[in-house]
């Protein structure tokens, strides 16, 4: 038996990015999950874009624009000059923008929560579980 404590589970929040091609039909499929975990100071998004799923809803998805609206979501995530305008927010300000309810291409889905002692490792999971 260790004498070392676990590491302390803390909240997470996180969301998958949905790629919804025609947003009058609703069909959509998950490319990306964006999560946040105040106590452990951590906000990031990983991405995957299955584009075969993708063109099985509308083969003539935009994919050069879904793919340049996961990779802002990223860069929001990670903060500093590539972040935009939101470049000076703090994390939870950066993801409460990211989740936000919009009627575009990638939409973010509903806000759950869990705890986590690893939130990198928690991302790759359910990047891997919901959208892989």
């Amino acid at each position: 038996m260790s004498d070392t404590p676990a590491p302390r589970r803390e909240v997470f929040e996180y969301a998958l990015l949905r790629v919804v091609p025609r947003v009058e039909r609703g069909e959509c499929v998950n490319a990306g999950v964006l999560l946040y975990s105040q106590a452990h100071a951590f906000l990031a998004a990983r991405t995957h874009l299955d584009e075969a799923r993708l063109r099985a809803l509308d083969p003539d998805v935009d994919l050069t624009g879904v793919r340049a609206a996961l990779r802002a979501a990223e860069r929001v995530c990670d903060g500093g000059s590539t972040a935009g305008q939101a470049a000076g927010d703090a994390p939870g300000r950066r993801f409460r923008w990211l989740v936000a309810p919009r009627s575009t291409v990638v939409q973010p889905g509903p806000v759950h929560s869990g705890l986590t002692a690893d939130p990198a490792a928690e991302l790759d999971r359910l990047l891997a579980v919901l959208v892989r």
